[in-house]
């Protein structure tokens, strides 16, 4: 009976501790995306009915659906849809003076409705406005994609583009270079319109010692394996690369030293139709394994080439995203469009076949170990060239030239994160990297269309779904 008493006191006391106890409260997380297909870029395989967990801007955990519950500020429905790392767009520009700032500024908006939640800024006049933009979106009082920048672009004494920083002996190299660090960009681009032969190569050898980053364009009174030598990180554009391609490259640069002190000096338009006749596959095949060899990346910008070369023929006034672009930006197109439709027949025909030509030099390049980097080339003055869309552009552009899809999505993910030395944290998904993230409909390793269908875009750590991406394109929307 006493022992009986006994069971009987220690059961209500645990009853009472029980009812007592406070129930156990989930942990609420910033995004939850759940019953999610995950697109891993680097194997191209796909895991299903997966729950990615975002807390703080980095994605916390990934395991199957339905074994934990989750409690989250922002839901995301991933029942039936792919998840891929954010794109990057290696290849923009923000330009054209303090006029265009606020033109400029709502091209954020457009890459991050298209997906893009990186782009790498190849020199412009809008330095000060674009390190601004950075701080607002780190503090997350602007919304658009994270920004990596050259600053101004480094050419010659009377450079083409406002706010280049001129060179021409290692002294004011040295200060050029002094300036960028004191600016603190990511990277150094070099710009050919005025530049020395031996002031770029110069250039490139005093960034290396100093461990800056270099990339651009490549005057064509020298090679490119001259270039890669002395340190050139990546080329941009396929013209430069095109070159190295001739089996008479050697005499075509000879030709264009010569001529610098002439009336007439020679440049890359004027080389380029025989370069063109004098392409050599074993030409080819040497400077890809030069490339690889040096690690120098390429970006081909295959959708600029070809929207530039089409300007005389086609018309562009009923493009659904002009109604994006600031008036002020549209004004800047009237240039390009200008010189095109004051070209030859020949010059049309020219251009054409050389876009044609450029696309078949990348799955070449894929194939020898170069890294590819996608880049549009978009911003003020590249007619009709829009951001983000455009960057979508390149990729189908891409795998029409030979890529592979999952190859296509390297080229704009994890390569780019590469490049730039923060695959540690960036370029894929994985717990511990940044939760820069596109939901899309359908599988972009079916069909890199795919990657149109967007459903949303996680920017650090934020989910802005379709109806959100909705209205900030209405807010930039020509009044």
């Amino acid at each position: 009976m006493k022992f009986s008493r006994i069971l009987l006191g220690l059961s209500l006391a645990g009853l009472l501790t029980t009812c007592t106890r406070r129930p156990t409260m989930l942990e609420i997380y910033d995004v939850v995306i759940n019953h999610v297909s995950i697109v891993n870029v680097e194997t191209g395989t796909v895991q299903p009915n997966q729950v990615v967990v975002v807390s703080q801007g980095k994605i916390l955990r990934i395991e199957p659906a339905d074994q934990h519950s989750y409690a989250a500020r922002q839901y995301v429905n991933g029942n039936g849809r792919y998840l891929i790392p954010g794109l990057w767009d290696m290849h923009v520009h923000f330009r054209g003076g303090d006029s265009l700032a606020a033109a400029n500024k709502k091209s954020l908006t457009l890459y991050l409705a298209h997906g893009i939640t990186t782009v790498r800024d190849c020199g412009g006049d809008l330095t000060p406005s674009i390190f601004q933009w950075r701080r607002d979106l780190d503090t997350g009082r602007l919304a658009g994609p994270r920004i990596f920048t050259s600053g101004p672009k480094i050419d010659g004494p009377g450079a083409t583009w406002p706010g280049s920083l001129e060179v021409e002996t290692p002294a004011q190299i040295g200060k050029a270079l002094d300036s960028l660090q004191r600016l603190k960009v990511d990277y150094v681009k070099i710009y050919d319109s005025k530049i020395s032969g031996p002031a770029y190569l110069e250039t490139i050898r005093q960034a290396q010692r100093r461990g800056l980053k270099t990339t651009g364009h490549m005057p064509y009174s020298v090679t490119l394996g001259e270039s890669i030598k002395a340190g050139l990180d990546a080329t941009e554009h396929l013209y430069y690369v095109f070159k190295a391609c001739s089996g008479k490259e050697d005499s075509l640069t000879a030709l264009v030293r010569n001529s610098l002190g002439t009336s007439k000096p020679l440049g890359l338009f004027s080389v380029l139709p025989a370069v063109y006749d004098t392409y050599s596959p074993a030409a080819a095949s040497r400077i890809f394994k030069l490339m690889a060899k040096h690690h120098t990346a390429a970006v081909p910008t295959l959708f600029v080439s070809k929207t530039l070369a089409g300007l005389p023929e086609n018309d562009h006034s009923r493009d659904t995203l002009r109604a994006y672009i600031d008036p002020r930006i549209q004004a800047t197109y009237q240039r390009r469009l200008a010189s095109a439709r004051q070209q030859s027949p020949a010059a049309q025909a020219f251009s054409q076949k050389l876009t044609a030509k450029l696309l078949s030099l990348v799955p070449q390049m894929q194939a020898a170990g170069v890294t590819v980097l996608a880049g549009s080339d978009s911003g003020p003055f590249n007619s009709f060239v829009y951001p983000g869309a455009s960057l979508q552009e390149e990729l189908v552009l891409l795998v029409q030239a030979g890529l592979t899809p999952r190859q296509a999505l390297q080229a704009a993910t994890v390569n780019g994160a590469k490049f730039m030395g923060v695959a540690d944290h960036s370029g894929i998904i994985a717990p511990g990297k940044d939760a820069d993230l596109v939901l899309l409909t359908a599988n972009p390793l079916d069909d890199i269309a795919n990657i149109k269908k967007i459903d949303a875009v996680i920017s650090r750590g934020k989910a802005y779904q379709a109806a959100a991406l909705a209205n900030m394109l209405r807010a930039v929307r020509n009044r």
